[in-house]
């Protein structure tokens, strides 16, 4: 049997998880990312997104991740969370409520620069929505 990735997932509340798995997805500022056992060491930040989890006995698990950093080691992959929950706590009723509150500040965006900002949290938003929408229990990309 192959060597798994040992891998933690920490947000500010709590270790949401600790265990040896197969393989990671994570949504990495410059796009998803897989890590597996014996990955090159890199650290990177995260975007919003989700955590996709391939567990040892061919079970997926799926963690929300509102940005964070994520450190690959010799040791495994440790994601250092601003914000993180399983899928089944991500509350789909207050992203909707975000973009619309996001909306709203680009509709009242009074220099070009807080347009443009504005427009970058909207699509931020957007996409999340989207992605959160595609999952069915199984990868989310």
């Amino acid at each position: 049997m192959a060597e798994g990735l040992k891998i933690e997932i920490v947000s500010p509340e709590r270790l949401l998880l600790s265990e040896v798995v197969t393989s990671v997805t994570v949504p990495g500022t410059e796009g998803y990312f897989t890590v597996m056992h014996d990955h090159a060491p890199f650290m990177t930040t995260l975007r919003p997104g989700f955590i996709t989890v391939n567990g040892m006995g061919g079970k997926d698990e799926i963690y929300f991740v509102k940005g964070g950093f994520a450190d690959v080691s010799p040791d495994g992959l440790t994601i250092l969370a601003e914000q993180s929950a399983p899928y089944a706590e991500f509350d789909h009723a207050d992203l909707a409520a975000q973009i619309k509150a996001a909306e709203a500040e680009l509709a009242n965006a009074a220099t070009p620069e807080t347009k443009s900002y504005a427009q970058e949290v909207v699509s931020a938003l957007a996409n999340l929505a989207i992605e959160a929408g595609q999952i069915n229990g199984g990868h989310v990309h």
